[in-house]
């Protein structure tokens, strides 16, 4: 699919640009063919930038680039996504990207599972099960994922998917306390993982 230039007046496409790694969206610029033309060939997210009137590379006085890794036409021809990976923050503010947020990997749901865990342990309440465990220490946490992984393989064996999927979650859940009690995040896991991929 090509890019339609003539839908937008100035013949400028939005550019979107986000992290090829955490998907965190970093910035919003406008790209006409030459910027086009010019990210394809050096690799370096380029821009037109509207201020100068020039063709503009992200980071050609910071040093902060963005890497390309890949660009994609929306479905109506007149908006690009740009995966890359920056080189030091994106904003000319200093901060990681434009909305001034961190640019740090999201897992979604499991992240905010993670921060939740993390309360539990910083906040302890009477009737919290996470903070019970924090509070009996590091054997019966890893304890409980032992049972919980023992448990996961008897159901993988058997044909029923509730109860396999039920505590493959226990275990997973219980695992991700265990990260925090050692002081550890499901993103080290991660990271280790990428090194050996």
């Amino acid at each position: 699919m090509t890019l339609d230039y003539t839908k937008h007046p100035d013949g400028l496409v939005p550019a979107i640009v986000q992290d090829a790694n955490t998907k965190q969206v970093l910035m919003l610029g406008y790209m006409n063919a030459d910027a086009v033309a010019k990210t394809n060939d050096s690799k370096q997210v380029t821009f037109f930038s509207r201020s100068k009137n020039r063709l503009w590379t992200k980071g050609e006085e910071s040093g902060h680039v963005l890497e390309l890794v890949s660009m994609a036409v929306d479905c109506d021809s007149d908006t690009l996504l740009i995966q890359a990976n920056p080189k030091g923050p994106t904003c000319h503010t200093g901060s990681d990207t434009c909305w001034n947020e961190a640019n740090k990997p999201s897992y979604g749901f499991l992240s905010a599972l993670e921060g939740i865990i993390e309360n539990r342990k910083n906040n302890p309440t009477e009737k919290s099960y996470v903070a019970s465990l924090f509070a009996e220490g590091i054997n019966k946490i890893a304890q409980k994922v032992g049972e919980e992984a023992v448990e996961t393989v008897i159901e993988a064996k058997d044909n029923n998917e509730n109860l396999f999927l039920n505590e493959s979650a226990d275990l997973l859940f219980h695992y991700l306390i265990l990260l925090q009690a050692k002081g550890y995040s499901l993103q080290d896991v991660v990271g280790v993982l990428e090194k050996r991929h």
